[in-house]
C-alpha cells in the first residue's frame, strides 16, 4: 500500500509517499480502507519533533490521526461494527490507503467521506477545551484563532450550550465567524481594545499559538481561565497547555449527535492527494484556514 512517512524530523519536505506493508487490526481495533484523512496542526508538530520530549516516537513514522473509510478488518473483541460499514474515527498513520483505528463511530447520515474525515480530533479537542476552561451558559468565551477547524467546532458547540463567543480571525473570515454565531473581530494591532469594547470576557482559548497568552490573561483577569492548544510556552504565564486527548469515542458520539441535529458543520476548505501531503502541511502551518483541510485517498 501507499502511505505518507518521514524518516527525519523537519519541514514539509521530509514527507515521502512510500510503499509500505499493510497494517492489521489488533485486539479492540478495526482497519479501514481510507477514503479521506484529516489534516491537523498536531500532524506537523509531530513531524517537526515538537513533542519528542513528552511523547517520543520512533522513525521512520507515518503521519495522521483522523480518517474516514470503509471497514475491512475487525479485530478480536470488537462488537457493533462489521466489514463494509462506513466509519470515521481516530488512529495512526492515516495518510495511507489502509489505517488502523482505535476509536470510531458510524458516519453521520448525509456526510461525505471527505467531510467526515475533518471531525474526529477537531471535535474531541473542542469539547475538551470548552470543559477544561470552565465556561458556563450565559458567559462569554473569547477564542483566538477562531476560523480553523477547532475554532469552527468550538463556536458551534458553545452556541449550542448557550455560551456567547467572541472570535478573532483575519478580515476575510469575519463573515464566516458571524455565520457560526460568533461576535467577530480582527486580530492585529489594537485587538485587545476591540475585544474590550465588545464586553466582559469570562474565559479564553488560544487555538492559534500566535503569542497572545499574556493578553488573554489580561482580558480574563486569571490565567486559570485561559487554555492553549497551540503555545507550548503557555505554562510560563500560568496557563494550562491542553495536549492530551480525552475520550475520543464519547467525542465522536457527541459529534454525530450535533451533526444530526444540524448544530455542527465544518466545511472542507481544501482537499489534497497523498502525494500533496507536504503542500497540505505547508498550508496548514500558514494558518488562515476556514474550516478543515483533508487528504483524499
Amino acid at each position: 500500500m501507499r502511505k505518507v512517512s518521514f524518516a527525519v524530523f523537519g519541514g514539509p519536505d521530509v514527507l515521502r509517499l512510500v510503499d509500505a506493508e499493510e497494517p492489521h487490526a489488533g485486539h479492540g481495533k478495526i482497519r479501514v480502507a481510507v477514503r479521506a484523512a484529516g489534516v491537523n496542526p498536531v500532524d506537523w508538530r509531530i513531524r517537526e519533533g515538537q513533542f519528542q520530549k513528552a511523547r517520543p516516537i520512533e522513525l521512520p513514522a507515518g503521519v495522521g490521526l483522523d480518517a474516514s473509510g470503509v471497514v475491512d478488518e475487525v479485530g478480536a473483541g470488537v462488537e457493533g461494527v462489521k466489514v463494509g460499514d462506513h466509519v470515521f474515527g481516530e488512529g495512526s498513520s492515516t495518510y495511507a490507503e489502509f489505517a488502523v483505528l482505535s476509536a470510531w463511530a458510524p458516519m453521520p447520515e448525509g456526510l461525505t467521506f471527505e467531510e467526515a474525515a475533518g471531525y474526529p480530533s477537531v471535535v474531541e479537542t473542542a469539547l475538551r477545551v470548552i470543559d477544561q476552561v470552565g465556561v458556563r451558559p450565559g458567559q462569554t468565551l473569547l477564542v483566538s484563532g477562531a476560523s480553523g477547524g477547532v475554532g469552527s467546532a468550538v463556536l458551534q458547540i458553545a452556541r449550542d450550550r448557550g455560551i456567547t463567543v467572541i472570535g478573532t480571525a483575519g478580515a476575510a473570515n469575519q463573515d464566516y465567524l458571524r455565520g457560526l454565531g460568533a461576535v467577530p473581530t480582527t486580530y492585529g494591532e489594537g485587538w485587545v481594545e476591540r475585544v474590550r469594547r465588545l464586553g466582559r470576557v469570562d474565559a479564553a482559548l488560544d487555538l492559534a499559538g500566535s503569542g497572545v497568552i499574556r493578553e488573554l490573561v489580561e482580558l480574563t483577569g486569571d490565567p486559570q481561565k485561559v487554555i492553549s492548544i497551540a503555545d507550548l510556552g503557555a505554562p510560563e504565564f500560568g496557563v494550562r497547555f491542553s495536549g492530551v486527548a480525552g475520550s475520543v469515542p464519547d467525542a465522536l458520539a457527541e459529534a454525530a449527535d450535533l451533526i444530526s441535529r444540524g448544530k455542527l458543520h465544518i466545511p472542507v476548505e481544501k482537499s489534497y492527494t497523498l502525494a500533496e501531503a507536504a503542500a497540505a502541511h505547508t498550508d496548514s502551518q500558514a494558518g488562515h484556514t476556514r474550516g478543515r483541510r483533508v487528504i483524499v485517498v
